[in-house]
């Protein structure tokens, strides 16, 4: 399940402040490299994986030997074992985007652990992979969450940079809005999970190609914050 339209996070945002629930910005959240990473920047994919939309993310990847990070659901990584498994095999990395979509924000301390670990606990039933990254489902989270990240040594990963591919955006539309404010460390984010009209893969093949043209290199979320 993907967030709903997340035009809505701003309006989120602004209740959480009248609701004196803190969306935490600390050293363990990242939204980029905070360090001189130079011309690095990280694709990120989240909600996945999918049957069909995973392997031809994968195949854009392969064609132009980029490694990316994926931020898995637990219930989708059941039903998709071996998208998950192409997606390892293929030497990308993953991360920890809950087990259900659950918005954090709204859980108790104890059903966001089951969230987090559910995920885990799936991922491993496939292969013995240590998760240590995590993403909240758009974006919000409070305390609870950054305690739980420090418990497990992970890091909470956001991103700078929005393709807006969840709301079904043109890929000229996405590809002129990347481009235009790509920057050294980003990190981008985009979806291998979006239900209807997916313009992601033809974003990418004109993204990719011209970035390389411009020195950028590709690389994981873990390499870019090393």
């Amino acid at each position: 399940m993907s967030c709903v339209k997340r035009i809505m996070l701003l309006f989120a945002v602004i209740l959480l402040a009248f609701a004196g629930v803190t969306v935490i910005r600390a050293e363990s959240v990242v939204y980029n490299s905070n360090i001189h990473a130079g011309k690095k920047i990280a694709l990120t994919f989240d909600d996945g994986p999918h049957p069909r939309l995973t392997p031809k993310i994968l195949e854009i990847l392969d064609k132009y030997s980029i490694k990316a990070t994926f931020f898995v659901i637990g219930v989708n990584v059941k039903n998709y074992p071996k998208q998950l498994g192409m997606i390892l095999d293929n030497g990308h990395e993953v991360g920890n985007h809950t087990y259900s979509h659950n918005v954090l924000k709204s859980l108790p301390k104890e059903k966001i652990e089951k969230e987090v670990s559910d995920t885990e606990k799936q991922i491993k039933k496939i292969r013995d992979y240590d998760l240590t990254l995590l993403r909240p489902p758009c974006g919000l989270y409070d305390k609870s969450l950054e305690k739980i990240a420090e418990e497990k040594k992970s890091k909470i990963v956001l991103w700078s940079l929005d393709t807006l591919d969840w709301s079904h955006t043109s890929a000229k539309q996405m590809s002129k809005n990347i481009l235009k404010n790509v920057k050294d460390g980003d990190i981008i984010l985009f979806h291998d999970y979006v239900s209807g009209e997916y313009n992601t893969p033809d974003a990418l093949e004109i993204i990719i190609p011209i970035l390389l043209e411009k020195g950028y290199e590709f690389v994981t979320v873990s390499e870019l914050l090393q």
